[in-house]
């Protein structure tokens, strides 16, 4: 086995995508999810150690810490994509939504990375000359969002925090984000929107998950690479 990696949020899309990916590849995956899918029956199958886990809850979040540093002493990366996208007019309270958008995308990952930052410490003591934290944040980290203000603001603390971690654990960690765009419709998006969706990128297209999972071995393999964001975004910065 190349390492064990723990992946937030593997209950669908991308994070399925990259828990799926990462077993075939030989590495041993944890992962946690919020509701329960069809689709981590397959990630059983492959051999995920699967885990319930509401990110924005304290005491759950406690809990699967407290595990995993019991069970797992090193870790080879963590990959932080569990992700919530509540618009500003979402019904609750504007502190509730904010609260709730830095709970999942800021506190959470910062308190991961914190407490399991020995295990990823004896990882790379182990001889693979440097672990990853990987956060998965969003190209309006940059731009910002007329919609979903909160949203986008707890995605750029995720990025600063890519910037303070990579400084805090290296060498022995490296961290990097991820910040794609459009990267899969979902079914039930109509043609008018997806064509919408793509005209706002130089490369109106749907990107694929392997956009993502190519990105993630890059940096999974990089021995030189630390405190960057990769943008996955079509080019939309230029429109």
């Amino acid at each position: 086995m190349k390492g064990i990696i723990l992946i937030t949020g593997v209950g669908k899309r991308i994070g399925h995508a990259m828990a799926s990916h990462l077993l075939t590849q030989g590495y041993g995956v944890i992962g946690t999810y919020r509701r329960d899918y069809p689709s981590l029956v397959g990630l059983k199958a492959q051999g995920a150690e699967l885990y319930p886990c509401d990110l924005a809850d304290e005491p759950q979040l406690q809990r699967l810490l407290s595990h995993i540093k019991g069970r797992h002493p090193s870790l080879r990366g963590i990959i932080h994509n569990a992700s919530d996208w509540l618009a500003d007019d979402s019904g609750g309270s504007a502190a509730q939504t904010m609260a709730h958008m830095m709970l999942v995308h800021a506190s959470a990952p910062y308190q991961i990375n914190l407490a399991l930052a020995d295990n990823l410490k004896a990882a790379a003591a182990d001889g693979i000359g440097a672990a990853d934290i990987i956060h998965l944040t969003d190209y309006v980290a940059e731009k910002g969002s007329q919609k979903h203000i909160a949203y986008a603001a707890s995605k750029a603390a995720l990025h600063n925090m890519t910037l303070s971690f990579a400084a805090k654990l290296a060498p022995q960690v490296k961290v990097n984000s991820i910040a794609p765009a459009l990267i899969l419709f979902n079914e039930g998006d109509d043609a008018a929107y997806r064509q919408k969706a793509m005209a706002k990128a130089i490369l109106p297209r749907e990107a694929g998950e392997a956009e993502i999972l190519n990105l993630v071995d890059y940096l999974l393999g990089s021995r030189y690479v630390t405190g960057r964001s990769f943008a996955v975004d079509g080019g939309r910065h230029l429109k």
